[in-house]
């Protein structure tokens, strides 16, 4: 089916005369009165498209455009509203596809429930393996590596920014009989626990000389991190339809509880358990990593085996059946080229270089300066439930039309603590704190966080109200991967930056003379104790970290002003139908 175009159907109306308009004035007419309650006149509603799709056209309004007269107006209005069939001028008079997706007056649907459940768990399994990649490992290998080799290990994180290189092949191939999503999830989700066995059965002699092994700690983790990746494209992809239109907005809730959970297991809960200070103190058993990781790999062979035999995923439809590779490719290449689609993709490419020396420097900076592993497990534990609540409370900010605002708002935010941590790290009285000082810090873990949680919930429900659900998966990778790409690429620089501009001198006293050896390596434990074999100390002239974050700091607000802000107002503006496949040359 062709559609006519606008302005020759324009044009054809308008030849008709006053005279034979009202010659015909008392026949039925099959437009819909414009004047009817049931059709206001100047909203938006749907047209088709070349895919027989709707996308949103506006009735013009009742006054005189060019040489047309009121009369030849009324025409085009009524040519304009006889295109469409009689659901969807009730589309029509409902606002349109794009209106911004309302809350359903019934609340979330118990099948809805059912689906969010189910992503939290999905998001979880992912979320364990990224907090041992970024966040325990690199904690348990501070103290016997540099800066710099840490930065090595950093680019572990790089398989989560990549998605987007294989996320067409998830999106297009799968097994009908298993499903579009499950085809992928399950077989993903088997080795990342069968790889978490084998690190359990493995870690005591890998972190023995992890200095030595860096490069395959690397190659591991990696491959771990690689693993969760390809199942968030699925993942990713399911929400779009496991939820109802009305309560997709929850969806980035799910991710952000299921993914801070696994992480912050991980990360905070491991390392505080991990901690022989902490299980003195509060009478708990040590937990080796060989033990943790052995307990999820059980969790996670749990719940693919109840996907495998009790979960039923619809059925793909023809459409989906259809997404052949290369037309997903095709489809990539299209919306790319979409100018809007270009300047989001800049916009989350440099939006959180501010953030880099805060997020990947400071803790590291805080126990090196001596507060304890397990106080820092502490305060980020007493931040998670916040975050929870935070995540919740932004969902409900982020269903409106505006869901970028909290994003840019928690942006000043979080650059603002990013220079107030740095002023912390510079003050920090030492190893042996007071509780109000502990206080202190958790209050302001607790406050970042929050801004992190809303930016993250906000960017989330601004992707998943643009993305096409027909290549949802891909869709929201392709954004994904840029909005994690911003916040990768400049850590592995921030990290070797913070070794470039220090300057650390080994001091050796002899006999009443002092020797002063400038060390290739004076920060980590293991630079330190080649230092003291020489009977020397390692004394810190001058600390990168502190040049490194002003830096970051002063580019955040740059980019944060000057460019940031105004792009994001102008893109959330755009109707969703701008963002769809169909909006980028169909199909």
């Amino acid at each position: 089916m062709s559609v006519p175009d606008n302005n020759s159907v324009k044009l054809s109306s308008s030849n008709k005369s006053s005279r034979q308009r009202r010659k015909n004035k008392d026949k039925p007419s099959l437009s819909p009165d414009p004047n009817s309650k049931h059709m206001p006149k100047n909203h938006k509603y749907p047209a088709l498209s070349s895919s027989l799709e709707l996308e949103g056209i506006q009735i013009p309004p009742r006054t005189p455009r060019g040489g047309y007269g009121s009369d030849d107006a009324d025409a085009i209005d009524e040519v304009e509203l006889s295109l469409l069939n009689e659901n969807e001028r009730r589309a029509a008079a409902a606002g349109g596809m794009d209106s911004p997706p309302s809350k359903s007056k019934h609340g979330v649907s118990a099948k809805d429930k059912r689906g969010m459940a189910l992503l939290v768990v999905l998001y979880l399994i992912q979320g364990v393996p990224l907090g041992l990649a970024l966040g325990s490992v690199p904690f348990l290998l501070r103290e016997h590596l540099s800066y710099s080799q840490l930065g090595t290990f950093a680019l572990a994180q790089y398989p989560y920014s990549l998605k987007l290189l294989w996320s067409p092949i998830i999106d297009s191939c799968f097994f009908s009989g298993v499903g579009r999503r499950k085809s992928w999830i399950i077989p993903m989700q088997l080795i990342i626990g069968t790889l978490m066995l084998w690190i359990a059965n493995n870690v005591e002699v890998l972190l023995e000389t992890p200095a030595e092994n860096i490069n395959k700690l690397t190659f591991i983790f990696t491959s771990l991190v690689f693993l969760s990746a390809t199942q968030d494209i699925a993942v990713d992809g399911w929400a779009l339809t496991l939820l109802s239109h009305e309560n997709l907005s929850y969806a980035s809730t799910c991710q952000t509880i299921g993914l801070n959970t696994g992480y912050f297991a991980s990360f905070t809960v491991f390392l505080a358990l991990n901690s022989e200070a902490f299980a003195s103190k509060y009478g708990f058993p040590v937990l080796s990593l060989s033990s943790y990781l052995k307990f999820w790999t059980v969790v996670c062979y749990s719940v693919t085996v109840w996907l495998l035999f009790a979960k039923k995923e619809d059925k793909p439809s023809a459409d989906d059946e259809d997404m052949d590779l290369v037309k997903v490719y095709r489809v990539i290449w299209r919306i790319c080229k979409l100018p809007h689609v270009q300047s989001l993709l800049l916009l989350h490419f440099v939006a959180k270089v501010g953030f880099q020396a805060n997020e990947g420097v400071t803790s590291l900076k805080l126990v090196e300066k001596g507060l304890g592993r397990e106080d820092l497990s502490i305060a980020v534990l007493i931040d998670f439930p916040c975050q929870i609540l935070a995540g919740y409370l932004t969902a409900r900010w982020s269903m409106g039309d505006k869901p970028l605002r909290p994003w840019l708002a928690a942006g000043w935010v979080r650059l603002g603590f990013a220079a107030i941590w740095t002023i912390i790290v510079a003050k920090f009285p030492g190893p042996t704190i007071g509780y109000s000082y502990f206080a202190f810090l958790v209050a302001m873990t607790v406050l970042q966080g929050f801004s992190n949680t809303i930016q993250f919930v906000g960017i989330s429900a601004f992707h998943t109200r643009i993305s096409d659900p027909l290549i949802g998966g891909t869709y929201m990778t392709l954004l994904n991967t840029f909005t994690n790409l911003g916040g990768t690429w400049p850590r592995y620089f921030v990290l070797k930056g913070v070794d470039f501009f220090t300057v650390a001198t080994c001091k050796i006293s002899e006999g009443g003379s002092e020797t002063i050896l400038e060390a290739s390596e004076c920060v980590s434990d293991l630079g330190k104790a080649h230092c003291a074999d020489l009977g020397g100390t390692c004394v810190t002239e001058r600390d990168g970290y502190y040049i490194v974050s002003v830096v970051c700091v002063v580019l955040g607000v740059i980019i944060l002003s000057s460019f940031a802000a105004p792009t994001a107002r102008r893109l959330q503006a755009l109707p969703t139908s701008k963002w769809r496949v169909a909006s980028a040359g169909g199909l």
